[in-house]
C-alpha cells in the first residue's frame, strides 16, 4: 500500500515537471502561432491562468491579426475563471471597446458586469462595485434588448439592488441605534433625524422593496424618539408628526407584528397632543 502511494507521488511530480517544463518551453518560444495554439489547449484543459500568462503576450504580439479578438476575448474570459475578477472586467471592456460589433461582443458585455458582480462586497461595506456592476448589467440590456443572457442580467440588478437596500437599512438601523450618542436631539442634526432621511430616500429610490416594511418601522421609532427629546417648543409639533406616523404605519401595514407598537405610541402621543391642546 506504501510503494503504491510512494510510486504515485512520484508519478506526479514527474508529470508535473514535465508539464511545467513544456510550458516554460512555450512561454520563452517566438512561435507566436504554436505559443496561441498551446493557450487554447491549457484553456480547454481548465488551465486558466498558464492560458492568461502565454495570452497576454499572444494579444500584445497578434495585434491586426485574424487571432486578435479570439485572443484578447480568451484572455479575459481565462481571468474570470482564474477568478482574477478585477483584470477580467479590464479585459472584457478593451474587447467591447475594441470589437463593439465582434463575435464575442455580446458576451463580453455581459461578462464586463458578472466580474463586477463577483467583486461585490457584502451589504455593510462600501457598495461602489455594486453601483457599477448595476450600471455595467444595464448597459448590456441597452445594447442587447433581446440579449440571451438578458434574464440573468435581470436577476443579477435586482439582486444587487436588495444589496443597496440592505445597505441603506444597516445604515439607518445604525442611526436609531447611536440614538442621542453624538449630540442632543433638540437642536437638528441628531442620528433620529438621520435615520429618517436615510429611510425616507430608500424608500423612495427602492418603492418595490420588500423591506419597505423595515424603513417604515425606523422612521415611525425615530420619530417617537425624536418627539420624547424635543424642546418644550418643538414638542407638539413633533408628537403630532409621531403619531400621524404610527396611523400611516397602520394604514399600510395592517397585519405587521409591530401594530401594537404603533398603537402604543398614538395612545402616548394622544397624552400630549391634547394636553398641550387645552
Amino acid at each position: 500500500m506504501n510503494k503504491n502511494i510512494l510510486f504515485s507521488a512520484i508519478m506526479a511530480v514527474v508529470l508535473f515537471s514535465g508539464c511545467a517544463h513544456e510550458f516554460n518551453q512555450v512561454y520563452k518560444s517566438t512561435d507566436y502561432l504554436y505559443k496561441y495554439e498551446f493557450a487554447k489547449e491549457c484553456f480547454a484543459n481548465g488551465k486558466y491562468m498558464q492560458a492568461g500568462t502565454l495570452l497576454q503576450d499572444v494579444v500584445t504580439m497578434q495585434k491586426g491579426t485574424n487571432r486578435a479578438e479570439e485572443s484578447l476575448y480568451m484572455l479575459a474570459m481565462s481571468e474570470f475563471c482564474d477568478k482574477d475578477y478585477e483584470s477580467a472586467s479590464l479585459t472584457f471592456k478593451k474587447y467591447f471597446k475594441t470589437y463593439p460589433k465582434g463575435i464575442y461582443a455580446e458576451m463580453a458585455a455581459f461578462h464586463i458586469g458578472e466580474s463586477l458582480y463577483m467583486s461585490t462586497p457584502e451589504p455593510r461595506l462600501d457598495q461602489t462595485e455594486t453601483v457599477n456592476a448595476i450600471a455595467a448589467y444595464q448597459d448590456y440590456l441597452d445594447i442587447f434588448p433581446d440579449a440571451r443572457l438578458k434574464g440573468k442580467a435581470q436577476e443579477r440588478i435586482y439582486e444587487l439592488q436588495d444589496k443597496l437596500v440592505k445597505k441603506e437599512l444597516y445604515s439607518a438601523q445604525l442611526y436609531y441605534n447611536l440614538g442621542t450618542y453624538f449630540g442632543n436631539c433638540t437642536s437638528g442634526g441628531s442620528n433620529y433625524e438621520a435615520c429618517i432621511v436615510t429611510a425616507q430616500n430608500a424608500i423612495k429610490d427602492f418603492p418595490y422593496t420588500n423591506m419597505r416594511e423595515d424603513f417604515a418601522l425606523l422612521i415611525m421609532k425615530s420619530k417617537y424618539e425624536l418627539a420624547q427629546q424635543s424642546v418644550e417648543e418643538k414638542k407638539l409639533e413633533r408628537y403630532r408628526d409621531a403619531e400621524d406616523e404610527c396611523y400611516g404605519f397602520i394604514n399600510e401595514y395592517p397585519e405587521s407584528k409591530n401594530k401594537a407598537l404603533a398603537e402604543k405610541y398614538i395612545n402616548s402621543c394622544k397624552k400630549v397632543t391634547k394636553g398641550m391642546d387645552i
